[in-house]
């Protein structure tokens, strides 16, 4: 009960009222063909809760036919929820042909994606989700360590959130991580015994061909759906790839 209350709490101070989109739909994708994360129910129940908090419908999908010109046109923005490829099995990408052109026509008319942990690992054989995502999940440390991770700079997607936090989650890297991407959350490798010395990209937003993209490396576990922290990061991304 009280995970429930604070995740409520933390929906209703996200964004000001006058300020939340009042109309449309949004779709959750969460089809896998790669490892199949244990916290996507609860993933997609969190999500469903924000952006009903925006009155917007949801449509959860598994089915990657719903990446057609005609299916994507009534969406205002797609949830990527860890849907994840094999990276060594180009036959296990969903997304080609018709669909692939279907998602970048989508982009490319201002439509806005949300990336969550697993949507990096996914699509090795298609440049252009790379390039959407802004970078590849390349290897994570063993477990679910707790690690402490920091604002990289103070922007309206940042708002409400500490400087410092202390998580628990599976911690990503990335080799083909884009610099051009706009920071918003690292990870202090020290804090999980990593050797690097590098902050570690957390989660990023991206302008690409005309639509926003924010994305997020964290939410592996399930408790990060009620996580406070992670929450309301997700709820300010989303907010920011809907236009506001």
């Amino acid at each position: 009960m009280r995970k429930f209350v604070a995740l409520l709490l933390i929906l209703q101070t996200a964004v000001p009222a006058a300020a939340r989109p009042s109309h449309g739909a949004i779709l959750i994708y969460s089809g896998t063909t790669g490892y199949r994360h244990e916290s996507i129910p609860a993933g997609i129940e969190a999500v469903t809760v924000i952006a009903k908090r925006d009155g917007l419908t949801v449509v959860a999908s598994e089915d990657p036919n719903v990446f057609s010109s005609q299916s994507l046109k009534r969406f205002r923005a797609i949830v990527l929820l860890s849907c994840t490829t094999d990276p060594k099995n180009p036959a296990s990408e969903w997304l080609v042909g018709d669909r692939r052109a279907a998602l970048q026509a989508f982009v490319h008319r201002g439509g806005g994606i949300v990336g969550i942990h697993a949507a990096a690992d996914s699509h090795y054989f298609w440049p252009w989700y790379g390039h959407m995502i802004g970078g590849h999940f390349q290897r994570h440390p063993q477990g679910t360590p707790t690690g402490t991770v920091h604002l990289a700079g103070q922007t309206p997607l940042t708002v409400g959130l500490p400087a410092a936090k202390q998580r628990t989650d599976e911690w990503y890297y990335f080799d083909d991580y884009d610099p051009t991407s706009r920071l918003l959350v690292t990870l202090d490798p020290t804090s999980i015994g990593e050797q690097d010395v590098n902050p570690n990209p957390m989660a990023w937003t991206r302008t690409v061909d005309g639509g926003r993209v924010f994305y997020t490396a964290m939410g592996h576990t399930r408790e990060s759906y009620s996580d406070p922290y992670f929450l309301k990061l997700v709820s300010n991304g989303f907010d920011w790839v809907l236009g506001r």
